[in-house]
């Protein structure tokens, strides 16, 4: 299996680099996006991720040359799906499991595709202006996380 982080602290390093807006955007990846909002999880209430998440990445895709537009950068849909996923699935795993391990976990289920969210939305749904800007229920099936 592949090892995507190989410790507590490498996963430390990518939420904090995120946070901080020092993390290179080469490493901002889909495994990456995961570890930080599993991170932030274990350490705080899903409200209040709920509530940070969006400034954290709108400001991180600014620090590293990125925009926040109509068609780049920060999306509020797949922001909040990600969130709620990313709880139900840490929610199934002890409170002291390692997060590297919880990290590796959902990237070889169904999460560590990137197109995951096409199982609930349509893709003219998902990516538009609406959905970039706010929640949009899905257009396929209902979405089994609630955050919207």
């Amino acid at each position: 299996m592949t090892k995507f982080y190989l410790s507590e602290d490498a996963v430390a390093r990518i939420a904090d680099g995120m946070i901080e807006r020092s993390l290179p955007k080469a490493e901002w990846t889909h495994a990456a996006h995961f570890a930080a909002c599993l991170w932030l999880l274990r350490g705080r209430l899903m409200p209040r991720v709920v509530a940070d998440m969006p400034g954290l990445i709108r400001a991180y895709n600014e620090a590293t040359g990125g925009e926040n537009t109509d068609t780049a950068g920060y999306h509020h849909t797949i922001t909040l799906a990600s969130i709620g996923a990313a709880a139900a699935f840490l929610g199934r795993y002890p409170e002291h499991h390692p997060l590297h391990a919880v990290v590796d976990d959902l990237m070889v289920s169904p999460l560590g595709n990137p197109g995951w969210l096409m199982a609930y939305w349509t893709r003219p749904r998902l990516f538009s202006i609406e959905a970039r800007r706010g929640w949009v229920e899905p257009d396929i099936r209902a979405f089994p996380h609630g955050v919207g």
